[in-house]
């Protein structure tokens, strides 16, 4: 299973599934992630944490334990 933490600047993934329960699932879909949607990753912090990302047109912050719950394709 690859997940958006997996991915490196420069890629455009799209989501496959998400993963998580609750209020971290809802919040994750609340920032515009859901299945079949369109990531591109702009950039990552110099020690890892947070991932910069495109989503929808806008720009999002997202940390590596999240990005883990995000299944890609």
């Amino acid at each position: 299973m690859r997940t958006l933490k997996d991915a490196r600047v420069g890629d455009t993934v799209v989501v496959k599934r998400l993963h998580g329960e609750g209020a971290v699932k809802r919040r994750i879909m609340d920032m515009g992630i859901t299945k079949g949607v369109e990531i591109h990753v702009r950039k990552v912090a110099p020690l890892g944490d947070p991932m910069e990302l495109s989503v929808r047109g806008y720009e999002l912050s997202v940390r590596k334990a999240d990005a883990e719950m995000i299944e890609i394709g």
